[in-house]
């Protein structure tokens, strides 16, 4: 049992978890936030959760709204939201990321962890052009550069993240293009610095669904060219599949702030074993579902808060069992493989 986490159990080798050999980008161990409320109490969003992403493959965070998926990935990135209690360590190139001072974290944010938001308007200056924000961005972090080599440089980025006539659009305001436009500028944001990660927080959901698409296709494609390790959160299970598409890619499902199944995209998307998961998958649009139809997370799944380590069902597939009050499994379908 954990000290830190009574519910906690100790899941076999192999849970959920990359071998010991595989090259990661970030890793993150045991990872608690919580937030103090109007009583003075802290509450608990995400409860001791481990993560690995490896380098070069996509990891998708997966779950409905409210899960704590962005909590958790904007926390071991530095980016916890004002007033957030980060506990657990986060290792990123042999150093954690969480006892780093924000001076350091300035260092490494936008440079060698690029961030996709969900609102493109939200990182984007609607006062200044196109080209002089993604200028702004690898002048800070690469100093080297002079205002030629910088210019030159943004309008590489423009024409890798397939922006046709990058003159002109670096010459446009924001509000000038498109929603799918600017989001495609976001990118090439994170990217300019060829960084190890990218975490990408529901890039699609803002737009139309056929220029959703085109999005994230698009970072599968960077991530082809670059070779960096993608964090797409998401609640879609159509973009989940669409991006997570090679062997080794993986899905990680968050409820309650908790990962209750782990592993690789193309198993778990297909052969889910967490009823959770099931869920998820069953309330995706088909022509198969008869209409008036309407696949629930059982009452049974989305009341339970306490869920233990993950448990090996399978290689590189691991699934948690729900926890009584006495951090004992509960003998029920929820944690059934």
């Amino acid at each position: 049992m954990n000290d830190q986490n009574p519910t906690a159990v100790t899941p076999p080798q192999g849970g959920g978890q990359l071998p010991s050999d595989i090259p990661l980008a970030l890793d993150a161990t045991a990872v608690d936030v919580a937030f103090r409320g109007s009583n003075g109490r802290w509450s608990s969003v995400v409860t001791h959760v481990g993560l690995g992403l490896e380098r070069g493959q996509v990891t998708v965070l997966l779950g409905e709204s409210g899960s704590g998926k962005t909590v958790f990935a904007r926390s071991i990135t530095g980016m916890a939201p004002t007033g957030a209690r980060v506990q657990g360590r986060v290792d990123f190139d042999g150093v954690d990321l969480l006892r780093m001072s924000r001076r350091e974290l300035r260092g490494i944010q936008g440079k060698r962890i690029g961030m996709v938001p969900q609102d493109p308007n939200a990182s984007l200056d609607p006062m200044r052009r196109i080209g002089g924000q993604i200028i702004e961005t690898l002048r800070r972090h690469r100093p080297e550069l002079d205002r030629e080599a910088a210019n030159a440089r943004m309008l590489e980025l423009l024409d890798l993240v397939q922006i046709r006539e990058p003159e002109r659009v670096a010459r446009c305001y924001p509000h000038e293009v498109s929603g799918g436009m600017r989001q495609r500028v976001a990118i090439a944001i994170a990217i300019s610095c060829d960084p190890e990660l990218i975490v990408a927080d529901e890039p699609s959901s803002a737009l139309d669904a056929s220029v959703g698409v085109r999005v994230v296709e698009l970072l599968s494609e960077l991530r082809e060219r670059l070779g960096t390790a993608i964090l797409l959160i998401t609640h879609d299970i159509g973009i989940a599949a669409l991006v997570a598409s090679k062997p080794h890619d993986r899905v990680a499902v968050m409820l309650s702030g908790r990962i209750v199944e782990l592993g690789f995209a193309h198993i778990v998307l297909s052969d889910a074993r967490h009823p959770y998961t099931r869920a998820l998958i069953a309330a995706e649009p088909s022509a198969s579902v008869p209409r008036g139809h309407l696949a629930v997370v059982p009452d049974s799944v989305r009341e339970q808060r306490r869920w233990g380590e993950l448990v090996a069902v399978a290689p590189g597939h691991g699934v948690a069992a729900p926890l009584d009050e006495h951090g004992a499994t509960i003998d029920s379908e929820a944690g059934a493989a």
